[in-house]
C-alpha cells in the first residue's frame, strides 16, 4: 500500500495545479502545505533540502522539479 502523499505548493504555480489535478483524477488523496505560509518553506527545506514548488513527499521520498519531471517518479513509487 502506498504511503500518504504530502505536497508543498505555492499559489499560482502551474506545476502545482497540474500535480493536484493529476492526483485528483486518480483518486489519490493528499495533504497540501502552502509554501507561502510562515514556516512552511523552512519545513520543506529541512525535510527535503529545497523550498521550490511543487515538492512531493511520499514515504521517505522527496521529489521536486516540474510536474513532468516528477510524474514518472511518482508513478513508479505508487505502482502505476
Amino acid at each position: 500500500m502506498a504511503s500518504e502523499i504530502l505536497i508543498y505548493t505555492s499559489p499560482g504555480c502551474p506545476d502545482c495545479a497540474a500535480l493536484k489535478r493529476w492526483l485528483d483524477e486518480r483518486g489519490r488523496p493528499y495533504a497540501e502545505k502552502d509554501l507561502s505560509r510562515p514556516g512552511i518553506a523552512d519545513e520543506a527545506k529541512a525535510r527535503c533540502g529545497v523550498r521550490v514548488a511543487p515538492v512531493t513527499v511520499i514515504g521517505e521520498s522527496c521529489l521536486y522539479g516540474t510536474f513532468a519531471e516528477q510524474k514518472p517518479r511518482i508513478e513508479a513509487i505508487l505502482g502505476e
